[in-house]
């Protein structure tokens, strides 16, 4: 498994940065916590080993630069739906446009 920590900033635009606990051990398992990352702001989004992380663009021309402790595997990705009941998570909006990947991806509970 090539689980990979990340560090996520907005360099130009903003978006709505989730990270959910995927660690069946861990007290905080299926939790979420969600910030808004804009370039003004300059805040970052820590994603620890063993987290899902997704992100909603909300502004045209949004950049991010990702700081990962390894390099991208394809054969390894895994995936969760972006609403998943299992988590509950608040979306300040629904994403105008999904790619199929992102959209096929089961229930966690599946």
């Amino acid at each position: 498994m090539a689980a990979e920590t990340k560090l996520v900033r907005a360099v130009r635009g903003a978006v709505f940065d989730v990270v959910v606990d995927l660690r069946p051990e861990s007290p905080a398992f299926k939790r979420w916590a969600g910030a808004k990352l804009t370039a003004e702001n300059r805040r970052m989004m820590y994603v620890p080993r063993g987290y899902a992380h997704g992100i909603l663009t909300l502004e045209d021309d949004t950049e991010l630069v990702y700081f990962a402790s390894q390099a991208y595997s394809a054969p390894s990705e895994r995936g969760v739906r972006w609403n998943d009941p299992a988590f509950g998570i608040r979306w300040p909006a629904e994403p105008p446009v999904i790619s199929d990947k992102d959209a096929s991806w089961p229930d966690l509970d599946a």
